[in-house]
């Protein structure tokens, strides 16, 4: 309603200015030039018509025309100062002059017309194609809907718009604009249950037709069909009425096809993450059943031979100790599939408590003690300083930053494990005097069953410990990352964050 009173008072301003070119034009022919004759007159006159039809609209060189023709008459067409018309053949000339003008005016504005239109289709285009990329640009399924009516409402220069559609007895609406707009859930029923059917396409209109224009609040709301095909899938809203319906139709085509896309985005992630938890599952029993052979093997000799007669008391102690340290080989396997079975159903829920560095420390070395129990251990460990954290969590993630230190590094060096509370939190560092790590290999460090390729042929293990400790970590907010240590050796550091207290005040 606001571009009427626009094309309005552009319309007069054009016919003031043609207006003031004719009476230019009189004078300098007439007053300056001295010419009188008609024909001359005529002509001048006209160039100003056909300017005026070039860069103006229909009406306003129609009415230039008019006027044009008026002042050809009164003043230079006898009897002068009149509007009367004494000769025949000036009769002639004044009925050639008008149809001429007024030709020309209209061949001139329907030029302009199909300039426009060419214009505006290429503009047309061009916004179909802007939000087409936009739409192969979006991978993001989850937000693929809100993003895609923000981007027509930025590719058409659109206000208000929204994305309507029906879902479990209601309608969801994703709007674009700046400007909310809610159309009513009846109209939007009705409007939609009008879509089933055969489709008819309106050449004159570009489009195939279930266009509904409604008021609601002030405004014109128009409802354009959204079809994958010929079955209709939702509603694009807008209350601009600019657009043509032509346009506002292929704009619901181009929201069709990218809903669909999202809705296979969504499909092929669906598959994706199946896929991976089946090669997770093929990769864990393939892992585990590999584990579980030696230690069971090793048990199940050792039970034999304690069965068997003529053993020292030596010789039982050590298949009973051998026995034993493979059942909790396996104790520790066990306890890894069940950590990483709550990880990814995101089963961990943190209690946290306030516990020294040391308490973790002790907590972590006891866990694996078997395996450092001839090991030489560099212990630093702060006693005096409490941070609140889930010590189960943080123990056990530990733990397993140990048992890497001592499969991966010579059995006559030293395992250094350190723990502090500093400014970002409780840090807990293990460093052994191994190979190291290989650069090339520290993006995949924690990944799932990942074995470094230095450690494939001479350690056993499922590939499971570190992506377990990043798991746990990760639970309570921590972060764990491995690095090659000044001086040889690897240094894998945990930070988890947190405030620190004396111990003394926490026991007040």
């Amino acid at each position: 309603m606001a571009a009427m009173p626009v094309r309005w008072s552009r319309a007069a301003r054009d016919l003031a200015l043609a207006l003031g070119a004719l009476a230019a034009a009189v004078y300098l022919v007439s007053g300056v030039l001295g010419i009188r004759n008609p024909t001359t007159v005529a002509l001048s006159l006209l160039l100003v018509v056909l300017g005026t039809a070039t860069l103006s609209r229909l009406l306003v060189a129609v009415a230039t025309s008019i006027a044009a023709t008026l002042i050809l008459n009164y003043f230079f067409l006898p009897p002068i100062g009149t509007f009367t018309i004494a000769d025949p053949q000036n009769w002639v000339a004044l009925v050639t002059f008008v149809v001429t003008a007024v030709v020309a005016s209209q061949l001139s504005s329907a030029a302009q017309n199909r300039t426009r239109e060419a214009v505006d289709s290429r503009r047309e285009v061009a916004r179909l194609f802007d939000l087409s990329r936009d739409i192969l640009l979006t991978t993001d399924s989850a937000d693929a809907l809100p993003a895609l009516a923000r981007h027509v409402a930025r590719r058409f220069d659109l206000e208000a718009v929204a994305i309507c559609l029906p879902q479990a007895g209601a309608w969801t609406i994703h709007q674009g604009g700046r400007r909310e707009i809610r159309p009513l859930e009846a109209d939007l029923d009705a409007t939609f249950a009008r879509l089933n059917g055969g489709l008819e396409y309106d050449a004159r209109q570009r489009t195939y037709g279930g266009i509904a224009r409604l008021p609601c609040d002030d405004r014109t709301l128009t409802l354009v069909p959204v079809r994958l095909g010929t079955r209709a899938v939702g509603l694009l809203a807008t209350d601009n009425p600019a657009l043509t319906v032509g346009t506002l139709d292929a704009v619901g085509g181009v929201v069709a096809i990218a809903i669909e896309r999202a809705v296979l985005l969504s499909e092929r992630k669906a598959a994706e993450t199946l896929q991976q938890r089946a090669d997770l599952a093929s990769a864990l029993l393939a892992s585990v059943g590999h584990d579980l052979r030696t230690p069971l093997t090793a048990i199940r000799v050792a039970v034999a031979n304690l069965q068997g007669p003529g053993l020292s008391d030596e010789e039982r102690q050590n298949q009973a100790q051998l026995a034993g340290q493979e059942l909790h080989r396996l104790n520790r396997l066990f306890q890894d599939i069940l950590d990483m079975a709550r990880i990814d159903a995101a089963g961990i829920a943190p209690e946290r408590q306030f516990v020294t560095p040391s308490d973790i420390v002790d907590a972590a070395l006891a866990n694996v003690g078997a395996l450092v129990a001839n090991r030489r251990l560099d212990i630093r460990a702060d006693s005096a300083t409490a941070i609140q954290v889930d010590p189960r969590l943080t123990s056990s993630a530990l733990a397993h930053l140990v048992e890497n230190a001592a499969l991966y590094s010579p059995p006559d060096t030293t395992i250094e494990v350190s723990g502090e509370v500093n400014r970002d939190g409780l840090r807990l560092a293990v460093r052994d005097h191994g190979p190291g790590l290989n650069p090339g290999e520290l993006d995949r460090l924690f990944d799932r069953f990942y074995r470094g390729t230095s450690g494939r042929a001479s350690t056993a293990g499922s590939g499971m410990g570190l992506a377990i400790t990043r798991g746990l970590l990760t639970a309570e907010g921590g972060r764990v990352w491995g690095e090659n240590a000044a001086g040889g050796g690897a240094c894998f550091t945990i930070v988890i964050p947190g405030v620190g207290h004396p111990v003394a005040t926490q026991e007040v």
